[in-house]
């Protein structure tokens, strides 16, 4: 009796569960990027206004930290992160040329 009450485990083919697994990876990947695009996006909308480097120090940083953790997570490839820091920033040397 006691065995019957016991929930027996259902097997998932492995391709079902691979689908699963991917689909949420998917999804969390995506969500990582959307928040960089919108970190990049924080950065850049002040970028135009403020001439201040102090005040845009730690936007910057914060981008960067964003795209380490995507290369660590295998989101972004290493050379898109160095590419996307690169561009950053020059905006940021450009605008204290202009100062």
């Amino acid at each position: 009796m006691a065995e019957d009450k016991k929930k027996i485990k259902k097997k998932i083919p492995t391709a079902v569960k691979r689908h699963k697994q991917d689909e949420k990876k998917r999804l969390n990947n995506q969500s990582f990027k959307t928040l960089i695009k919108t970190s990049i996006k924080n950065f850049l909308k002040p970028l135009a206004i403020v001439k201040d480097k102090e005040t845009l120090k730690p936007l910057l940083n914060k981008v960067y930290s964003l795209l380490d953790k995507a290369v660590k997570k295998k989101i972004f490839k290493k050379n898109k992160s160095n590419r996307l820091k690169s561009n950053l920033s020059k905006k940021m040397v450009e605008i204290n040329k202009e100062v």
